[in-house]
């Protein structure tokens, strides 16, 4: 029975084998290294930076749609803590929506 099942066996591992498509390597250049983004000026902005940068980089700030307003940036932090678990106090969160509103709600000029 066993040399059965090799018999059986040994013909679909070579079509396996035979069929299988050979790995090919991948190469991409990453882009160059940025400098160092840091929020600006304002207050909440340490509080900011301290918890965002926890999770991600801060230039993540920076690519967000401008002229969202104020709920846009609340929603935003909301779902930081409640999707993503951020460990951000309730007044905290409150202090970073607002600077973030103040600093990116507006329209760039």
């Amino acid at each position: 029975m066993k040399i059965r099942l090799l018999t059986l066996a040994s013909p679909l591992v070579a079509i396996a084998l035979a069929t299988a498509a050979p790995t090919k390597v991948v190469t991409y250049a990453l882009p160059d290294d940025v400098e160092d983004f840091t929020l600006p000026p304002g207050e909440g902005a340490d509080l900011a930076a301290g918890n965002c940068a926890g999770c991600h980089s801060l230039d993540y700030i920076r690519t967000q749609p401008r002229g969202k307003g104020a709920q846009f940036w609340k929603d935003e932090v909301h779902k930081m803590v409640a999707v993503y678990g951020a460990p951000i106090e309730p007044v905290d969160a409150e202090m970073i929506a607002k600077y973030l509103a103040e600093s990116y709600g507006h329209p760039v000029p």
